[in-house]
């Protein structure tokens, strides 16, 4: 008889994201260790986001300690899918393991840790976490610089405030237009669509969209 494992090894994306769907509609907790493997491999965002879902259907006391585990794996996508899963979870205790992710050496994993942080700050550690995420100002591509823009649009801006306020006059334009982009931010939440277009419109003028390369 097929198992979850057998499934997740299909190499058709339909049938992975059937049986994890199934996995998550009769959640047991006999198949944790499948899923959460799977989370390092699988190559189909929409298969590893029902992974996700798959996973939170479990009982949380099960799901956590396995999960953090897999922040010290190797492979970028382990760390980055556990800080994601750790998110959607809402435990609150896991904040300063998550915090200890916002450097991470992969820009992917940091890009999840800054949005998982946000999510999980406990109250009273929004400044810190602001001033920490500031740090990361002005570097990375569009992408990464975005990335955290709207992460710390998500803290607020009577919490973000101050640490623009002091990138503003830091001696890097680019630390000093990244602090502006995210007041843009502020003042107009859906300026950050517009962002990644400009962006999107700039990668195919340049011609560094799949399209383009064919």
């Amino acid at each position: 008889m097929p198992t979850l494992a057998s499934y997740l090894a299909d190499p058709r994306p339909t049938v992975r994201l059937r049986a994890v769907m199934a996995a998550g509609t009769s959640p047991s907790t006999d198949e944790l260790e499948p899923l959460v493997e799977q989370c390092r491999v699988e190559p189909d965002l929409q298969v590893r986001e029902m992974l996700t879902w798959a996973l939170i259907r479990l009982p949380a006391e099960v799901v956590v300690p396995r999960v953090l585990r897999e922040l010290d794996r190797p492979e970028a996508q382990a760390r980055s899918q556990a800080l994601h899963t750790l998110s959607k979870v809402h435990d609150r205790s896991v904040y300063p393991r998550v915090a200890s992710f916002l450097g991470d050496v992969d820009p992917g994993v940091a890009r999840t840790a800054w949005r998982a942080a946000v999510v999980l700050v406990p109250s009273g550690s929004e400044e810190s976490l602001a001033r920490m995420l500031a740090v990361q100002l002005g570097q990375g591509d569009r992408e990464t610089q975005l990335a955290l823009s709207r992460a710390l649009v998500g803290l607020g801006v009577s919490t973000v405030g101050p640490v623009l306020e002091a990138a503003g006059a830091h001696r890097s334009a680019a630390v000093r237009a990244h602090a502006a982009e995210v007041e843009e931010l502020l003042r107009d939440p859906d300026a950050g669509s517009a962002l990644a277009l400009e962006r999107a419109r700039r990668e195919v003028a340049l011609g560094r969209t799949r399209a383009a390369k064919g």
